[in-house]
């Protein structure tokens, strides 16, 4: 499990695909020193195993049903990935809970720059959307953020400094496909709440305060 706290951006190395796999390796820095054959990590909010590691570079084995759902299938030599170890019961816990799962993918839809701050609006289907709520936890690119607004067709974050500088989407552009991993409490809650409202009504945010959320 991962909490969205990104530790690093990390280059990508090499990638070689298949037919139906792909082989990513990544230069992991520092963070290789903490690492060993079989470890979990989070690359761009993917969930990968540590295949091989040859001093502090990574390799990874991707499944084609991962190459379907993210944008793993995108990097070349050289992209820049965020990077998260498994979090350690030992340590406090921040953002929120990430799976490493991902869900689906959006698109960067608009970003407003103000000061050294940036709000992006990004486009994602309704399946994904019907996941999320406002003021709740989403993980872009493996990213904890916060959903300032939403409506039919997309989603908004605000960025502070630290995310800008720290993470990828500092130098992200408009037409961007980025990981969307929704939060698990809420995909937990509105599967319960599908099996209990009839088939016909559909799960809004009218009916859920309805129901005391």
């Amino acid at each position: 499990m991962f909490t969205g706290l990104i530790e690093a951006t990390c280059r990508v190395i090499s990638v070689r695909r298949s037919s139906i796999a792909m082989e990513l390796t990544v230069d992991l820095g520092k963070l290789a020193n903490d690492s060993k054959i079989g470890d979990s990590i989070a690359i761009n909010g993917v969930c990968l195993t540590i295949a091989r590691l040859d001093g502090s570079s990574a390799t990874f084995d991707v499944s084609t049903e991962t190459l379907t759902k993210s944008t793993l299938g995108g990097l070349g030599t050289a992209s820049q990935v965020n990077v998260e170890r498994a979090m350690k019961a030992t340590e406090r816990f921040g953002g929120h809970f990430v799976l490493g799962h991902i869900d689906g993918t959006a698109t960067i839809k608009k970003i407003d720059k103000h000061g050294d701050f940036a709000d992006i609006t990004f486009s994602a289907k309704p399946e994904l959307l019907d996941q999320m709520v406002a003021k709740g936890s989403v993980a872009i690119d493996g990213i904890s953020l916060t959903i300032a607004g939403i409506n039919n067709n997309s989603f908004i974050v605000v960025l502070i400094p630290e995310t800008l500088q720290k993470t990828t989407l500092g130098k992200a552009k408009i037409g961007d496909c980025v990981n969307i991993e929704t939060d698990i409490i809420i995909k937990t809650v509105k599967k319960q709440l599908d099996k209990i409202l009839p088939k016909e009504q559909k799960l809004t945010m009218e009916k859920l305060k309805l129901l005391g959320f």
